[in-house]
């Protein structure tokens, strides 16, 4: 049977997959048929198993939304836009900066509360150690409830968090100030996770591996001033634990007046989502969950995607070095050049801002060619090398060959943060962006905590060349497993399809009933209505 030929209109009974209803026309059966079929008063049901044995399946070049066969999605992008990437960048600054600022003169810390550097490693752990048992509820609201409700759980808790460090200025306080960092680290739980949420839904295809990028780049700006500032604004004076206080006070009480500032403008400039969505690939999707939306589904259908598996290991081993690496920056400085607390936080600086070039020319290479595997593996590679060439240099008690090492280092590693968080989204669509970037960051937290940890007590007991080895093994581990991931861009696939012909791909919806999302078949051109 061809499809849209007449079918012949025998007697029928109930069990029969044809039955024409009778109408007034006159003329023979067959005349009367075609009359009513010509009319829409004909009533053809049609047994399911028949069109699958004998109609081809639908090509998603030909796939249209239902009653818009005519007509493209409607897209638009809006300048407010660059107001939202640009605010959230900030606020993720501000975060990031509290993360790092004790490690980076973890000597002057000890001193003024009088603990052991393990405590003050764990000002920095202890945002790993928040961030996985708390990224599974945040995902959730991100989900329910929108980008703005979780923005704002973000930036207050950033803010309240900065303000009771204020209080803890005195040598005897050090776990308000450990209280503190705890708020703080809950607060990054609702940020950490959200840039590729907000490249999504707020810039187009051709931009939305550079938004992701910037908005990395607002994360890795406040860990570059982290690293610059504190040993700034906290000299080294032992000998005046009074004045080393007052110091101590001024940088907390900036940063409280800052992050109060960035919460008032979350307020008023971030929304969930713009009127119009921007691309294609957002168009099929519904504008929030549904009644039927199973969040857990949503996680199991994540942990059976094999190539997002790959990739939650391998992004965990290579953030969480990034996270070790920095964490313990100031103890491997100072153990090959003593009294150098203000280098370790340039070179810290170095490391950083050598990165967020890296994350920007990342994107733009990315937006522009979409070799997501490609060019995460390559990262990858040069990472190690980066990484051993750091290691087997730091003893040669030249500073400036150190800076340019850690520049290296810093391009590469920090560069691959947002590759690894667009090629979630590509390879898990249409789960949601935040949940996929969630359970990335929870796996960078849980490697950073392991591999900070070991590499600490390492560089303790060997010296900070076997702790540098060891993170070394691990990324070589970690560039065989990217060599595994499968690239099924799922989202890009929507996209160029959606693009050529301005058409939808519509298939049976996840979020919201009645309405249409998307499911790309990998290495095929069918697609699932």
């Amino acid at each position: 049977m061809v499809a849209g030929e007449l079918l012949p209109l025998p007697d029928s009974t109930p069990d029969e997959s044809v039955t024409v209803n009778e109408t007034p026309f006159g003329g023979n059966t067959e005349d009367r048929g075609y009359k009513a079929i010509s009319n829409g008063s004909v009533n053809i049901p049609v047994d399911p198993k028949v069109l699958e044995q004998e109609l081809p399946p639908p090509n998603e070049k030909e796939a249209m939304l239902p009653g818009e066969q005519d007509e493209p999605l409607e897209t638009k992008l809006y300048w407010r836009r660059f107001a939202v990437l640009a605010v959230f960048s900030l606020f993720s600054l501000v975060n990031a900066f509290q993360w790092i600022q004790y490690s980076i003169i973890t000597n002057i810390f000890m001193d003024y509360y009088n603990v052991s550097s393990q405590m003050i490693d764990w000002l920095s752990v202890v945002y790993m150690v928040a961030y996985v048992p708390l990224i599974f509820p945040a995902t959730w609201l991100l989900d329910k409830k929108g980008l703005r409700m979780t923005v704002l759980l973000g930036a207050g808790l950033n803010a309240v968090g900065a303000w009771v460090k204020c209080a803890s200025a005195g040598p005897d306080l050090f776990w308000v100030t450990m209280t503190a960092q705890i708020i703080c680290s809950v607060a990054q739980v609702f940020i950490l996770g959200l840039p590729s949420r907000i490249a999504s839904v707020w810039f187009g295809p051709s931009e939305v591996s550079t938004a992701c990028a910037t908005a990395v780049l607002g994360n890795q700006l406040g860990v570059a001033i982290g690293f610059l500032l504190p040993p700034v604004l906290v000299p080294n004076i032992a000998d005046d634990k009074e004045l080393m206080g007052h110091n101590i006070s001024i940088m907390f009480y900036g940063t409280a007046g800052v992050s109060t500032l960035l919460f008032f403008l979350t307020l008023f400039v971030i929304r969930d989502r713009p009127p119009l969505p921007p691309s294609n690939a957002q168009a099929v999707l519904s504008t929030g969950p549904a009644e039927d939306y199973s969040y857990k589904k949503s996680i199991i259908n994540l942990f059976k995607n094999k190539p997002f598996i790959l990739l939650l290991i391998t992004y965990g081993i290579m953030t969480g070095s990034f996270y070790s690496v920095s964490t313990l920056l100031n103890q491997t400085i100072i153990t090959y050049y003593p009294n150098q607390e203000l280098n370790a936080g340039r070179i810290g600086l170095t490391l950083v801002v050598a990165g967020m070039v890296g994350s920007i020319l990342c994107g733009l290479w990315l937006d522009r060619t979409k070799m997501y595997k490609m060019t995460t593996l390559i990262v990858y590679i040069l990472s190690f090398i980066g990484m051993l060439v750091f290691t087997f240099t730091l003893n040669l008690e030249n500073l400036l060959v150190v800076f340019f090492t850690s520049g290296v280092l810093g391009f590469f590693m920090t560069g691959y943060l947002p590759i690894g968080f667009e090629f979630g989204v590509e390879i898990t669509y249409p789960e949601p962006e935040g949940t996929s970037s969630g359970l990335l960051n929870a796996f960078a937290q849980v490697f950073g905590i392991i591999f900070t940890l070991i590499q600490g007590q390492l560089t303790t007991e060997y010296g900070p060349f076997i702790g540098n080895i060891f993170l070394c093994g691990w990324i070589f581990l970690g560039i065989i497993l990217t060599a595994l991931i499968k690239s099924d861009l799922k989202r890009h696939n929507v996209n160029m399809g959606n693009i050529n012909k301005g058409q939808a791909v519509p298939t049976a919806p996840p979020y919201e009933k009645g309405s249409v999302a998307v499911k790309q078949v990998s290495s095929s051109n069918e697609t699932s209505i």
